[in-house]
């Protein structure tokens, strides 16, 4: 039985839409939303279609001229009072994640902080958007340039980070003061409606942030709304590269995030202990599906190979696997039964490939919870290059061991991939580690940190195929992603004179 097609038990919750600051009831098609700990569904989620999309984009065409021309500071203060309520609804909005999404409670605090860090980010809008000025560009001529608004703006988001992933877009979308639609993952879409009413609440007016709930057909619906100015995207790479093109081919301005094989080069002069740690929590962390998440260990000798692996395959072994409502457990399930089915999948080709299965998760079973989406952390040794496993993004617990012989080797390994999203490397001395920095064609570098996921005030992006459009998403890139340039010049001449004709470029110098 399908999503779409899985029927609810009887009294099951229909989830709708927000749109003009209310929740917009369930009509036409509906999908499950399964809690993945259970395998059971949970509640069922509506799916816009173009009426439902209609009232969305009329909302914020609405909004759009008094937010526009709404202070700076005034957008700050809403999104102070709008951080302090995430804040203080922190448990509920961690449980939906939880819930729908399987992950830890511990790791969905920690999306939700780092969701909440772009929020701080955007509070400082006044400061963000102060344009640049030039006084006597020319003879008596002042210059000066200002960042305008785009208009209506839209999301397509993950599962993986149903609250920090909308949160990297619409807070500083909606701070430069453009009205936003938001599009979440119909696996995982609760932690956003409650967000949606968390910011209505802080003041926010009706219509300047609306959520659609949907599937690939409300995605088509936005993509080709000719009022909608620009799209933010987080995916994977294949639909990453067709919405970029879609939308681009409408006019639209895009940022397109896509896939990722992130490598951690382990070298000999690292402290193995800590390097170790480092990697349990990035390639298992919320089950490994993180776009951020290390897939690939490269250790470079024999030495390191054998030493790294005998420590991982000790660590791996013992990870506490459970639903997520148990803070001591270090990983819950996968987010459906067709990820693990496709992660399965991957381990058969690897074995058949000829890689080494030194742990093999694929047994476990949870007491009470033989229907969950769970499959224990897997790892694997002896991987090539020309493997599925070390190619494609496998998106779940999944480790692979490379084994190289020197700094360069592993490089090459690493620069010749399609992917150039994130990568980190694992050594004490300080010219390797920025030989590797400035010569790694990937766009976030870690140097002793496995997940180098920016800060706030930084910007989150990826090079090749990870990254589809100029712009990386949060930071300094968003508030020129969501706005426009306008740059305005201007004299005032003496009123008792009368000038002649000139005939070169105002701002001239001779002028």
């Amino acid at each position: 039985m399908s999503r779409v097609e899985a029927a609810p038990a009887p009294g099951i919750d229909i989830l709708g839409h927000y749109i003009n600051g209310n929740v917009v009831a369930a009509t036409g098609r509906s999908t499950a939303v399964f809690n993945p700990a259970t395998g059971r569904v949970s509640k069922q989620v509506a799916l816009a279609d173009a009426d439902i999309l209609e009232q969305a984009v009329f909302a914020a065409q609405t909004a759009f001229p008094s937010w526009r021309h709404t202070p700076p500071q005034k957008r700050a203060q809403i999104l102070f009072r709008f951080k302090q309520l995430l804040e203080e609804y922190a448990d509920e909005i961690c449980q939906c994640i939880t819930a729908e999404h399987g992950k830890v409670l511990d790791d969905a605090r920690g999306e939700l902080g780092r969701g909440i860090e772009v929020v701080e980010y955007a509070c400082g809008i006044s400061e963000l958007l102060k344009g640049e000025h030039s006084k006597n560009a020319g003879p008596d001529i002042d210059s000066w340039s200002e960042f305008q608004p785009l208009g209506i703006v839209a999301g397509i988001t993950p599962f993986n980070f149903p609250a920090m992933v909308p949160m990297w877009m619409f807070p500083l979308a909606i701070a430069c003061g453009n009205t936003f639609i938001l599009k979440p993952s119909e696996r995982d879409p609760s932690a956003s409606m409650l967000i949606a009413e968390l910011f209505s609440k802080a003041g926010l007016p009706d219509g300047v942030f609306n959520i659609v709930n949907g599937d690939r057909i409300t995605v088509e619906l936005i993509l080709n709304d000719e009022r909608i100015e620009a799209v933010s995207f987080v995916g994977s790479t294949l639909i990453a590269e067709s919405i970029y093109k879609q939308a681009t081919a409408s006019g639209k301005r895009v940022q397109a995030l896509g896939g990722a094989k992130n490598h951690a080069v382990i070298m000999p002069d690292a402290d193995l202990d800590n390097a170790v740690n480092a990697l349990m929590g990035a390639a298992f962390g919320s089950c490994g599906e993180r776009c951020m998440a290390i897939s690939v260990a490269v250790c470079v000798s024999f030495e390191t190979a054998e030493q790294v692996v005998k420590r991982l395959k000790n660590r791996v072994e013992k990870l506490k696997i459970g639903p997520g409502t148990d803070t001591s457990n270090d990983m819950g399930p996968l987010i459906t039964s067709e990820a693990l089915q496709r992660i399965r999948s991957y381990i058969e080709k690897g074995l058949e490939q000829g890689a080494e299965l030194s742990v093999d998760g694929r047994e476990l079973v949870v007491p009470g919870h033989e229907d969950g989406f769970f499959i224990g952390g897997c790892l694997f040794d002896e991987v090539t290059e020309d493997m599925s496993i070390y190619q494609d993004e496998i998106f779940g617990p999944v480790l692979c061991v490379v084994r190289v012989e020197n700094l360069d080797e592993a490089m090459v390994l690493i620069n010749q991939h399609e992917y150039g999203n994130g990568t980190c490397i694992f050594t004490r001395d300080g010219e390797t580690a920025r030989y590797f920095s400035d010569n790694i064609k990937v766009g976030m570098v870690g140097v002793n940190v496995a997940l180098p996921v920016p800060i706030a005030s930084q910007s989150f992006g990826g090079w090749k195929r990870s990254l589809f459009g100029d712009l990386y998403v949060y930071g300094p890139d968003a508030v020129r992603f969501y706005t426009r340039r306008k740059t305005m010049t201007q004299r005032w001449p003496a009123s008792d004179k009368t000038e002649k004709a000139k005939f070169s470029f105002p701002s001239s110098p001779q002028s």
